[in-house]
């Protein structure tokens, strides 16, 4: 087997050597060839010449990538997955929560060639009552933007790279891997594995960002949102042609002394609510559409390896950067985080 390891990194600089060195301690025991890809999402401290450390120190084996500015976590794996060499790749978190040991199990699955794609389930939650119902409010929608077994779906993944062909075009800056994976295969199995509670400072997905997360993706790639508007629009339509059947019927038996005022109330209630509501939802979606049709880029690339680039299938947002000098970038980020410190 060759394995290729994703990790978005933002503000992992306590975590992410030993993370590095639990994965080419482990690695070996299970893969012929393997890599581990860092991608730098625009991370504000020194994670980035850590990285680049990382990378000096196993040569051939960690490429460093950082990223122009924070694009978000999906952005970050996509440019990561751009830069995959080998069949296989597995992505997880920075902050030791997906354990290196628990590798062999997430990657058994795949010995089946008729499984394309395989999600480590964590064997306890490991979140508290908030940040687990904003976490099931992510899956439900990945379930409205059409992603099977959506209840299953997490960071820690294995699947063949080669389903990067399936949304080699797509340019989204709200783009979810799992969705895009969605579109290209529905041999998804899960398994159990254990993990670890995070290790060092705190979630970047709040509550607001992971509700943020799922609005974006039920919008963004579905259309059930559209649907329930449609019956909306079809419900209060029945219910106001029986309510004006009822107002005819008691007109003409006399039983209305003075134009419904009540009535007239209801209806402009009823409605207005249910135009807002249309209008509201119809907006997210223009918004949408508008960003699409500015082309704002997946990511931008500033430093792209000590080797150079090594971009093995081109996604929208490799293409034209300008790639600069990995140790100076390193030392720039380095001298600037120790005098952020030092000024704190």
């Amino acid at each position: 087997m060759q394995i290729s390891v994703v990790i978005p990194c933002y503000r992992s600089r306590a975590t992410i050597r030993e993370l590095v060195e639990r994965l080419v301690e482990q690695l070996p025991t299970l893969a012929t060839e393997f890599e581990v890809i860092l991608v730098v999402d625009g991370s504000p401290d020194d994670t980035y010449a850590i990285a680049h450390q990382l990378e000096t120190e196993h040569p051939g084996v960690v490429h460093a990538v950082l990223l122009r500015r924070n694009f978000g976590q999906h952005n970050a794996l996509l440019a990561g997955l751009s830069r995959a060499a080998y069949p296989i790749t597995v992505t997880m978190d920075d902050d030791l929560q997906h354990r290196p040991d628990q590798l062999a199990t997430l990657l058994a699955p795949l010995d089946d060639q008729f499984v394309d794609l395989v999600y480590g389930v964590a064997v306890e939650e490991e979140h508290g009552f908030a940040r687990s119902f904003a976490s099931r409010t992510v899956k439900a929608g990945l379930a409205m933007a059409g992603v099977p077994n959506a209840r299953n779906v997490s960071a820690f993944r294995a699947f063949r790279t080669e389903l990067r062909e399936g949304f080699a075009d797509v340019s989204d800056p709200f783009a979810s891997l799992d969705v895009l994976v969605s579109w290209t295969t529905t041999s998804i199995v899960a398994v159990p594995v254990a993990m670890d509670e995070r290790a060092e400072g705190r979630s970047g997905y709040t509550f607001k960002a992971l509700v943020r997360h799922a609005l974006n993706m039920i919008t963004g790639y579905g259309t059930l949102p559209l649907r329930l508007v449609t019956w909306l629009g079809w419900t209060t339509s029945v219910l106001g042609c029986v309510l004006l059947v009822v107002v005819i019927a008691q007109y003409l038996f006399g039983r209305i002394a003075v134009a419904g005022f009540t009535t007239l109330v209801s209806l402009l209630a009823i409605l207005s609510g249910v135009i807002m509501l249309s209008l509201g939802i119809l907006g997210e979606y223009i918004g949408r559409l508008h960003f699409r049709s500015m082309n704002r880029p997946m990511f931008v690339v500033k430093v792209d390896g000590t080797a150079g680039p090594r971009v093995v299938r081109p996604l929208p947002g490799d293409e034209g950067h300008t790639v600069g000098r990995p140790a100076e970038a390193a030392r720039a980020i380095e001298q600037h985080y120790a005098r952020q410190a030092s000024d704190n």
